[in-house]
């Protein structure tokens, strides 16, 4: 069954009021998680979106190895051991902005798989697949682009949706793009995913760059006493400690709101888009690391607006809370 045809079933048993647990869509995360705290938050509500069959999680950018501790931890948490963890490639350094929460935790101490070949676990689980399989990147795009190098056939059981870009708001909702951090880091990597004739989806800033739990939704997320929200919340509380020195955090408020919840968007994408407006563009990274619509770009779906931000953020609360 194709991508699509699962997509559909889904919105058919959605309006049926029928259970869809049975129909879960496989995928696989890649995440830059242990910089922005934004990726502790999505890991945790792709966990709690039961439309998801979680097949694999790989880390990519900077310590791979600190980041897949951190995955561990967290899926241990949630006694998800279940789901394989690989490593990534280690290109670059970045912050450890999370090592209060994970002590001495190391991806060793995991007790499900570790594939220390995240990029060929990717390949691999996407060609062992019976079904197509949604790759969601929250990150920058080295290890899809070395996955695309390594085995270009995977795009034919497969589709991408990512958190790139910025088309015509950039960050805080500016009205006007700017160079997002996941292009911007890998500008190459990004350049060859979004070259390659594929079926390609992103939220750019214009709507990822908007998420934020606040008020009712915060406090409903904050109260929970389920082990994972209270490991998110712990790791938000940590982060904000760890950030400081970034402008504009000297006072921010941890008790009070979340960050800005970027990664989440692309996980919702990965089994619905109700809640969004779409709209395909032909989509080119320039050198620079902007992303901008010309005609020789490779087209692909964008969410572009929000249709209800307020329904998404008290999903995502409704759903970390449980």
């Amino acid at each position: 069954m194709g991508w699509q045809m699962m997509l559909l079933s889904h919105d058919i048993l959605r309006l049926l009021g029928r259970s869809i647990s049975y129909m879960s869509l496989p995928v696989i995360l890649d995440t830059d998680i242990g910089f922005d705290v934004d990726d502790v938050w999505a890991l945790a509500f792709m966990l709690k979106c039961p439309e998801l069959d979680v097949k694999l999680i790989t880390t990519n950018t900077g310590d791979t190895e600190y980041s897949a501790a951190l995955v561990g931890k967290l899926l241990d948490v949630a006694g998800r051991t279940d789901i394989p963890i690989g490593i990534g490639l280690p290109i670059d350094t970045v912050g450890r902005t999370h090592s209060a929460w994970l002590g001495g935790y190391r991806h060793t101490d995991y007790r499900g798989k570790i594939h220390m070949d995240g990029v060929g676990a990717i390949v691999e689980t996407i060609k062992a697949s019976k079904d197509p399989v949604t790759v969601i990147c929250i990150g920058p795009l080295s290890n899809i682009a070395a996955a695309l190098i390594r085995a270009p056939e995977i795009t034919e059981k497969s589709r991408f949706i990512g958190m790139h870009g910025s088309v015509r708001k950039g960050y805080n909702g500016i009205d006007r793009p700017m160079k997002e951090y996941n292009v911007l880091k890998h500008t190459a990597a990004c350049q060859k995913v979004f070259s390659t004739p594929w079926d390609v989806s992103i939220t750019p800033l214009d709507t990822c760059g908007i998420v934020c739990l606040r008020d009712e939704n915060f406090e409903i997320f904050k109260s929970s006493g389920n082990p994972l929200a209270q490991a998110v919340m712990e790791n938000h509380v940590g982060w904000i400690e760890a950030v400081r020195h970034w402008k504009g955090m000297e006072n921010f408020d941890a008790q009070e709101k979340s960050s800005v919840l970027f990664d989440t968007v692309s996980v919702y994408m990965a089994f619905s888009e109700d809640l969004l407006e779409m709209e395909t563009l032909p989509i080119k990274v320039t050198d620079e690391g902007m992303t901008i619509v010309d005609d020789s770009g490779q087209k692909m779906r964008c969410a572009m607006n929000w249709k209800d931000l307020a329904a998404f953020e008290s999903m995502v609360a409704q759903r970390l809370s449980e």
